[in-house]
């Protein structure tokens, strides 16, 4: 049990990559979380593009101050951009306003690439800044600021075990790619290719089961009884108080540029 809730629990992003040594890794856990939510929520609320671009830029000066590699912190930005890539390329193509260009006779609407951009910059500004802020969290830290901010025992439990096995699942998907490897696997674009791989991710959920029985037992006969106890004894310190009032007054600043019209740029 203690290798899933202690304090070698793997960060959201990986330990060996990140520093912990910004002005953000000293603020308190909680505090990182509420920000965090509140920057989200009003960054969705948003629909002009130069309050967006504010909004990235912040997000932008937060990871800096955070101190996170640029670098791998831009792949993993461009990595959730993939998921919605394929919804963004297709929104000029179905929303109805003013043509651009055509491509085999479909009208691209300009009101469909502001949408789009729209869409990029809100997903992008929030998934940076909850890189900034949450990301140098290790994970049983993560659950004992969500249980202090009242959040429910079993979703708290949910979040300690998927962020500790997901690694474990990752080392079982390699060590089964090198045996396949091993045994003069390689991929094409062919039916044993896709059987393969068929067969892999149904190993894979196999394996997952039988360890997730393994580690039940093994947590039942270290005396669990359905509860962590992830009580920690934090308190408020004065660069919290300020932190708070500083990107309270960001967020009220950019909900003021979007209700009043103020042109940013």
């Amino acid at each position: 049990m203690g290798h899933a809730v202690g304090g070698g629990a793997p960060g959201l992003l990986d330990p060996a990559n990140q520093s912990r040594e910004g002005l953000v890794a000293g603020l308190d856990p909680r505090v990182r979380i509420i920000i965090a939510a509140a920057f989200a929520v009003a960054v969705v609320s948003f629909s002009r593009l130069d309050v967006l671009a504010s909004a990235l830029a912040i997000a932008v000066g937060v990871m800096l101050l955070a101190h996170l590699p640029v670098a791998q912190t831009v792949r993993r930005v461009v990595a959730m951009d993939a998921f919605i890539i394929f919804m963004i390329a297709m929104l000029p193509f179905t929303v109805p306003g003013e043509p651009v260009f055509e491509v085999f006779g479909m009208p691209a609407s300009r009101e469909g690439f502001l949408q789009a951009l729209t869409i990029a910059l809100k997903a992008t500004a929030i998934v940076m800044m909850a890189m900034a802020l949450l990301g140098s969290m290790e994970a049983v830290t993560l659950a004992r600021a969500l249980r202090s901010l009242g959040m429910p025992e079993r979703l708290v439990h949910l979040i300690l075990f998927t962020v500790r096995y997901i690694d474990v699942l990752h080392q079982e998907y390699r060590r089964l790619r090198t045996a396949m490897k091993a045994r003069g696997f390689r991929p094409a674009n062919s039916r044993h290719t896709y059987v393969s791989f068929g067969y892999l991710i149904g190993m894979m959920l196999v394996r997952a089961l039988e360890r997730s029985e393994r580690i039940l037992q093994a947590m039942k006969c270290r005396g669990f009884s359905g509860r962590f106890f992830l009580d920690d004894d934090w308190r408020l310190q004065a660069g919290d108080v300020a932190a708070s009032f500083v990107f309270a007054a960001l967020i009220a600043g950019l909900i003021y540029l979007e209700v009043a019209g103020v042109i940013v740029f």
